[in-house]
């Protein structure tokens, strides 16, 4: 009965993705006019190493662009921004040499490639497109010859109620509607592609998966450490490639000999995101990690605190409302069929004792249910029905559909409002600075799930933070199963409402997140910061359940030198830079604050909305007094990152002497899943969260 219900599971996921592979959302790649009036080059190779640890991941990305025409082009390469993903390097190969890139202010940037690319000497910029993507822009392609591009970008690499999940994104999300007008994106890889990633944790790693790439290669090199391969090529003979059961690996997974790609047939194609799971092993303690880099003893210092809870938060009994606003216009296509299985199996887990409302909206908002309705079997499958048969179309005018979702609600009942968008609001009230007044007029709890890469992650993040909620991202190419055993435990649970740190005994200061907010069930805190000194610190966490004060205190050393960890200045940056976008986004562009991310970007090596990264040749560069700062810092990171793949993983734990959580933290456990069970819930189920008052 299990097989029969888990091939029927299967093979409805895999029809659902066909039918989003199909729906043509823009993906990563080259970008031709769409008149075609300049002839398109191609994707010869495509190669990922990504390396996590310590809390956060570097992903390493080579290509090589082939020019098959008779004169010179330039090369223009779309990404879609990773989430929280900062470009740290950017390397062209110059008369057969690297040449790092250097962060320069935006403007600048840009009129010394076009000069340079003017004189058709060699040059490449990379730029940030706000949140959608990352354009990568090489001049030229010499006529039948090839061009060697490396990219480098980092991220923090969170780990939710015992599951870590890390994305390279591919899919843009078709949201940007002028982009799609004048762009053809050319996705093919031609040549050879390959994507290495390493997972290297101090704590115990029990299983990995890679969902919908059954010839990835899952291998465990040690308790803490796997390593996972995906490869393809058009070169004769065999592919190396591998084999990855259906089902969470549990270990490593023999290679498999398959032939190449057809002739005429590309190795690979970068239109869709590629999603890899790792689960720690269950009955792992609460715990507080403490990274840091200080080069010298009387210098300051950086350090990142990952907070892993333990378990203590109550679960949650009574009946609640929930409000689904759910986005239907036309940048939706490629994802509503998501979206709206979602829904259907999010209502039919709500209990007899809930209700619930539906209020859709495009260029405006309308309300399927005539105000709350119960859970009862009958409206869960009529108004799951009216989902289904919606067709997305029209503008997003989210402003029409929260003001909606918020009307209404009952004083006496706690609530909820999901909002599942790709959050691009282009129609009627586009301010963040509204929004952030609206959703401080309701005492509610938004819980917003972020479709596609291309989503407004600035405005969704803003208006769920303002809430006490939480967002989440999801991607086409999530696994169902992975998501929901991330997200079921905070279903049921209380969460801890106004959380601070304090750190004592020590100097620190920069903090960020400088606000916190809440943290639910399972989730890690990442606090970046500087300090100063070394030796014993006090910490204390605090925040409230239920409007009751709940604290948890320890104390550890802050080391007088710490050279391992480099890259932990560029995340302190990147997080700090993000808290500046912020206060852009909610309060208008001020000449001080921008000056303020310019300075941050230029002095740590990072690509922003108002820097970019200019590869040039050395005498370029010193014409120009261009300090050659980033490829100092670069050289230095990969020095420290050579040492550590040498070297066993360390415990970066810091609490074990006074444990901050008595308990263990959270997991799914390592028993047998009732997958039919939680096919039930899909995507959308964490987001019935009980509203707590955070009085």
């Amino acid at each position: 009965m299990k097989t029969n219900s888990f091939s029927v599971i299967r093979s409805t996921l895999v029809a659902a993705a066909a039918w989003l592979l199909m729906s043509g959302a823009q993906a990563a790649g080259l970008l031709t006019p769409s008149d075609g009036s300049v002839p398109p080059l191609t994707i010869k190779d495509h190669h990922v190493d990504v390396v996590i640890e310590d809390g956060y991941a570097i992903t390493t990305l080579e290509q090589v662009f082939e020019n098959p025409h008779d004169r010179d082009l330039e090369a223009n390469y779309s990404f879609p921004v990773p989430e929280k993903g900062a470009v740290s390097g950017f390397t062209l190969w110059i008369d057969g040499k690297p040449v790092t890139g250097e962060v320069v202010e935006k403007q600048r940037a840009r009129e010394i490639y076009e000069s340079e690319k003017a004189a058709g000497r060699d040059a490449g910029l990379t730029e940030q497109d706000a949140y959608r993507t990352f354009e990568v822009f090489v001049s030229p392609v010499r006529a039948k010859g090839d061009t060697h591009i490396r990219l480098m970008y980092m991220q923090p690499a969170h780990v939710d109620t015992g599951i870590g999940r890390y994305v390279y994104p591919l899919e843009e999300g078709g949201v940007d509607e002028a982009k799609l007008a004048f762009w053809t994106a050319k996705e093919e890889v031609t040549g050879s592609f390959s994507f290495d990633v390493w997972i290297r944790s101090a704590y115990p790693i029990e299983a990995v998966r890679v969902p919908g790439q059954p010839g990835a290669v899952v291998s465990q090199v040690d308790s803490g450490e796997w390593r996972i391969q995906l490869a393809s090529s058009n070169a004769q003979g065999p592919a190396s490639v591998g084999q990855n059961d259906d089902d969470v690996a549990p270990a490593a997974q023999g290679a498999a000999s398959m032939p190449p790609t057809q002739s005429g047939q590309p190795a690979f194609r970068l239109d869709r995101d590629l999603v890899v799971y790792w689960r720690h092993q269950a009955g792992l303690p609460g715990s507080v990690d403490l990274v840091t880099y200080k080069p010298t003893a009387e210098g300051r210092g950086t350090f990142m605190m990952v907070v892993t809870p333990g378990e203590d938060l109550k679960p949650i009994t009574e009946g609640r409302d929930w409000v689904f606003v759910l986005d239907i216009s036309g940048s939706m296509r490629g994802k509503y069929t998501t979206l709206t299985a979602g829904v259907q199996k999010a209502l039919k887990k709500l209990r007899p004792e809930d209700r619930f409302r539906v209020v859709l909206f495009n260029n405006g908002s309308r309300e399927l249910t005539s105000g709350f309705v119960n859970a009862t079997p009958e409206n869960v499958q009529a108004f799951s029905n009216q989902v289904a048969n919606v067709s997305p179309d029209g503008g997003t005018n989210l402003f029409a559909g929260l003001k909606l979702g918020l009307d209404a609600l009952d004083a006496d009942r706690t609530s909820g409002l999901v909002l599942v968008t790709d959050g691009v609001a282009n129609v009627g009230e586009v301010q963040q600075r509204k929004f952030i007044d609206l959703i401080r007029k309701k005492d509610i709890r938004l819980f917003t799930m972020v479709m596609g890469n291309s989503a407004n992650r600035p405005l969704l993040d803003a208006m769920t933070r303002e809430s006490g909620g939480f967002a989440i991202s999801v991607s086409n190419s999530d696994d169902i199963v992975g998501q929901l055993l991330t997200a079921t435990g905070k279903l049921t649970h209380e969460a801890l409402h106004g959380v601070e740190v304090n750190i004592s005994g020590i100097k620190v200061d920069d903090l960020s997140p400088a606000k916190i907010g809440s943290l639910y069930r399972g989730q890690q805190l990442v606090l970046f910061g500087h300090y100063w000194g070394d030796g014993q610190a006090k910490v204390e966490l605090k925040g409230r359940v239920s409007g009751e004060d709940k604290r948890y205190q320890t104390q550890f050393v802050f080391p007088s030198i710490a050279t391992e960890n480099p890259e932990v200045e560029r995340l302190w940056a990147f997080a700090t830079i993000e808290e500046l976008n912020q206060q852009i986004a909610d309060f208008g562009e001020k000449a001080d604050i921008k000056q303020a991310v310019v300075d941050l970007a230029t002095e740590y090596g990072l690509v922003t909305d108002y820097t970019s990264m200019l590869v040039v040749s050395d005498e370029v560069f010193k014409r120009h007094g261009i300090a050659r700062d980033n490829q100092a810092r670069l050289a230095n990171e990969e020095a420290a990152q050579a040492q550590r793949a040498q070297r066993a993983v360390p415990s970066r734990r810091v609490d074990t002497q006074q444990p901050m959580y008595s308990g263990s933290r959270p997991s799914h456990g390592s028993g047998s899943v009732d997958l039919w069970g939680l096919m039930l819930l899909l995507p959308l189920a964490w987001l019935a969260m009980r509203r707590r008052v955070v009085a």
